[in-house]
């Protein structure tokens, strides 16, 4: 039998995981104490993380929405997809066109777990443990290719992840590397955290927390860098703006990113 201190290990119950801590910020209840920790740390400095979290999920809802409803997209790569929840890609794409297909992608073990545990048995859907920081091994990957027809449009979503991605990781690249492998009309979506205008000190002391105990640092990147994440794509209207201002269910609930410093855009390949 495994030694349970190495499975601990394997499941990195010893540090706080960002996909753990944002079930956290969302209300769920598939995190332990050092998540609940660290995220009241990250809450202690920025509150408004909560709201960030719940908007980024209603983000992720809409998109998803448009690209089955309106763009025709039947295939789905979701980089860095976090714990399962309310309103998963393939509950939203699926209530569109039932066929549609959904591959899941993290490298946390206890997401994986959880994740094959609560997906239809359909053969619509699939998860892949793996490093997005290596995009080669998941592009390659045979389970990635039974559902993804690469000959067809794909939407790839990295929603809240590419912020745990260091410059020296080459976001920017690991972005291209899934972009060069889809074919025009294919579409790219994404939400990123930014420097706010309001409580930067208290988004920079949340940003330090996730340097100094999770398994990934935060990194709050401007307005052009997040932008330049998109070379190869034309943005969708309304283009690159705060969570809530994207196609609000809504309009006049739109609000601007004072309290939701996040950025997010939906493009389509060129």
């Amino acid at each position: 039998m495994p030694d349970e201190r190495s499975t601990i290990r394997d499941l990195r119950t010893d540090r706080p995981t960002p996909a753990r801590m944002y079930d956290y910020y969302l209300g769920g209840k598939d995190n332990f104490a050092v998540d609940r920790e660290a995220a009241e740390q990250v809450l202690s400095a920025a509150p408004e993380v909560r709201i960030l979290a719940q908007e980024n999920r209603a983000f992720l809802g809409r998109a998803v929405r448009y690209l089955a409803a309106e763009a025709g997209i039947r295939q789905f790569i979701d980089v860095g997809t976090g714990l399962p929840t309310r309103g998963n890609v393939h509950e939203v794409a699926q209530a569109v066109d039932p066929t549609a297909r959904v591959v899941y992608i993290d490298n946390d073990p206890i997401v994986r777990a959880h994740a094959n545990a609560l997906l239809p048995s359909d053969g619509t859907t699939t998860v892949i443990e793996a490093d997005m920081r290596d995009p080669g091994p998941i592009l390659d990957h045979p389970d990635l290719h039974r559902l993804i027809d690469f000959t067809e449009p794909v939407a790839v979503l990295f929603m809240s992840v590419l912020h745990f991605i260091a410059d020296e990781d080459d976001p920017h690249g690991l972005v291209a590397a899934f972009r060069d492998r889809t074919v025009p009309g294919s579409h790219l979506a994404l939400s990123h955290i930014t420097s706010p205008e309001v409580n930067s000190s208290g988004a920079a002391a949340a940003a330090d927390v996730y340097k100094s105990r999770a398994t990934s640092p935060a990194i709050l990147r401007t307005p052009k860098e997040i932008g330049a994440l998109f070379d190869g794509y034309d943005l969708v209207d309304p283009g690159l703006v705060y969570l809530p201002q994207w196609r609000p269910s809504i309009p006049d609930a739109a609000a601007d990113g004072d309290s939701v410093w996040m950025l997010c855009a939906v493009g389509r390949r060129q």
